[in-house]
């Protein structure tokens, strides 16, 4: 059963003000975000957007040949869909449930109805929130693939861990070795080794499919510049939009939390299924 929780747990969301707000909120519709669920594919016309609240959506380039790359996460700082209100209707990327939990997604046309009130007028407080945070997520789709190109194995790896863990309640992560390569489109040995060396300077722990941050701020220390201009640009244009980010040293999960939560896998990625956008 879905547990039922507030939009405004999503920050963009929860930004707007009560009157845009008010608008939206008939037509907001809970749905549970499953670990590897396909929002949308590459090249397919969007209906609904998705307002993560609990969960985190991978959006993924993925070649001809099978072979994909991670350009961008959401969680609840986001939206997914911006194509929609952007006016392209499709995409060429793919977006696939990271970390399951739950969302509110919304149809297409009620956004953009809402985004052009006013009779068209590019004064209304929707507007400039998601053209501000349309370019946030821009900045980190371009210092994403500067990173993967310019920066060592072992410095992507602890950009990744950042930026997933802004948008968890958790210190744990529960994903495969396997599936970080995938995401960071480097192979499975790179992130093996790189994982290695950061547990053993106690950064993480690590059992097989659960990654634990022990010390971010030591993570912190030996990411990239990436994951500071990403975040120091997100603050910028949203300074109304909030991550949960902390200086947590240690965090324990439950042996529930532990026991409840799958990890997704590479193989997950590649299977072909049906869309939520296709309900």
């Amino acid at each position: 059963m879905l547990t039922r929780c507030s939009p405004q747990q999503n920050h963009l969301l929860g930004a707007l003000s009560s009157e845009e707000y008010a608008h939206l909120l008939p037509h907001l519709e809970p749905v549970p975000m499953p670990l590897g669920a396909v929002l949308y594919e590459s090249g397919i016309q969007l209906r609904y957007v998705y307002f993560p609240i609990d969960s985190i959506v991978s959006l993924l380039y993925v070649m001809e040949d099978g072979s994909s790359s991670e350009i961008a996460i959401v969680g609840h700082e986001g939206i997914v869909g911006i194509s929609l209100f952007m006016g392209g209707e499709t995409t060429p990327s793919r977006a696939v449930v990271l970390s399951g939990g739950q969302a509110y997604r919304l149809r297409g046309q009620v956004l953009k109805d809402e985004f052009n009130r006013s009779g068209g007028r590019r004064a209304g407080a929707l507007h400039n929130l998601l053209l501000r945070y349309t370019q946030a997520l821009l900045t980190q789709m371009a210092q994403t693939s500067a990173c993967n190109r310019h920066h060592s194995v072992d410095q992507q790896l602890c950009r990744w861990l950042l930026m997933c863990l802004d948008r968890l309640h958790s210190s744990e992560l529960i994903m495969t070795q396997e599936l970080i390569a995938n995401m960071l489109g480097v192979r499975r040995e790179g992130v093996t080794e790189a994982a290695g060396k950061l547990h053993k300077a106690g950064l993480i722990g690590y059992r097989r499919g659960h990654i634990s941050v022990l010390d971010r701020l030591g993570l912190e220390a030996r990411a990239c510049e990436c994951y500071a201009v990403v975040t120091k640009e997100f603050d910028r244009l949203l300074p109304e939009v909030k991550f949960c980010r902390s200086d947590r040293v240690t965090t324990q999960s439950t042996p529930e939390l532990r026991s409840a939560r799958p990890y997704l896998t590479a193989k997950n990625i590649h299977r072909t299924s049906t869309t939520l956008d296709a309900e």
